[in-house]
């Protein structure tokens, strides 16, 4: 091989090296940094959690049978919130893009047939992401406190981003068993927050959608879809 071709991909091989290190350097900063906003705002039982308007429950996946195993979890948590009198509202928030894929109402039905009264349930169609959801809560829905409802690895990048909004936020946990995606979660949500901090810090984009003003504190089945 040519001398100057070595050079070249020499060159070319630490710049690669370079460039992945920088990377890791600002991922491992962004995680640092998404998860000391977390410390002291978690708890792990509903009879911990202080008493706030709303509980923003996030989607997960929904299949053929209904709320996968995440969500159904994620919804017992914020239906026993909702049930211990430490909130008066829950804003349902999750994936309504298609209408062959609806997380919003499959996460109606259920608080529904456990007790929840229609009036208490929000629904956010347009929660497509953490950063979408807690963006909407504060501008739709007027949400200014609330409880965050979601797994344990989801939470700190949930609180720190609800934080940066200005939100007066804390979490629960979810986790009611062990899921067989866990590592995969776990190694996903070190690139997740890694985005999160760049969205809250330097790129800031605006959800794709917003839409009219939504009074959290009224009557939420005029976020419901019609018969």
């Amino acid at each position: 091989m040519p001398r100057r071709l070595r050079r070249v991909l020499l060159t070319c091989l630490v710049a690669a090296a370079a460039g992945i290190l920088c990377a890791l350097a600002v991922g491992l900063c962004a995680n640092l940094a998404v998860k000391r906003s977390a410390e002291g705002a978690i708890s792990r039982k509903p009879a911990d959690v202080p008493e706030k308007p709303v509980a923003i429950i996030f989607g997960a996946k929904v299949g053929s049978r209904g709320p996968s195993h995440i969500l159904s979890d994620r919804l017992d948590a914020g239906i026993r919130l909702y049930k211990l009198g430490k909130v008066r509202k829950l804003l349902l928030s999750g994936d309504h893009g298609r209408k062959q894929y609806d997380e919003v109402n499959a996460m109606r039905m259920y608080a529904l047939e456990r007790g929840v009264p229609p009036e208490d349930i929000f629904l956010d169609h347009a929660g497509f992401r953490t950063y979408a959801t807690l963006y909407r809560a504060r501008d739709v829905f007027g949400v200014t406190s609330a409880v965050l409802i979601t797994n344990e690895f989801h939470l700190p990048r949930a609180i720190y981003t609800g934080k940066r909004f200005g939100l007066d936020v804390v979490g629960l946990t979810s986790d009611a068993r062990t899921y067989r995606t866990w590592l995969f979660n776990d190694c996903r949500e070190f690139l997740a927050r890694t985005l999160a901090w760049m969205q809250i810090n330097i790129t800031r984009p605006r959800p794709k959608c917003l839409g009219p003003r939504i009074d959290i504190t009224g009557d939420g089945r005029v976020t419901h879809d019609k018969p």
